[in-house]
């Protein structure tokens, strides 16, 4: 599993043109789900994503998790984080997981993440969605198990 986080200090995803999720201040989390990924692997970067200290304390030092900080999670699917892009020029998808179960450990993470009372609005899972959000930083950091 492969999630790519963006801090941001506002963010939206849209299908067909329609906003199907929104949020302020928080985290941006683009999620890439592989073959060997587990329910376990989902709970503990859920884990991860909630209690990572990457928002500034009073005194400008990344000391507050998401949480702490007041923010949400814009959780968005992204298959395309497990591209091999060792040979060749069109990258392989081969590392991802077959829709079915990544949906499914999709779903799981954003229930952990949930569970710590964040409001976490989603993409559609599969569909071409557009994404906006102002990086706040910028800070980018990318998590894998």
């Amino acid at each position: 599993m492969k999630i790519v986080l963006q801090r941001c200090q506002q963010a939206s995803v849209s299908v067909d043109g329609k906003i199907v999720g929104r949020i302020e201040r928080g985290l941006v989390a683009l999620i890439g789900i592989g073959h060997e990924d587990t329910e376990a692997t989902a709970s503990a970067l859920a884990d991860k994503t909630a209690g990572l200290r990457i928002f500034a304390d009073d005194n400008g030092k990344m000391n507050r998790n998401v949480i702490d900080a007041g923010g949400d999670v814009l959780a968005i699917s992204q298959f395309t984080l497990l591209a091999d892009c060792r040979k060749g020029r069109r990258p392989a998808f081969t590392d991802a997981a077959p829709p079915d179960r990544a949906n499914e450990l999709y779903e799981h993470y954003v229930s952990e993440l949930r569970k710590t009372g964040l409001s976490v609005p989603c993409g559609i899972f599969a569909a071409d969605m557009a994404v906006s959000l102002t990086n706040d930083g910028p800070v980018t950091i990318i998590l894998e198990l």
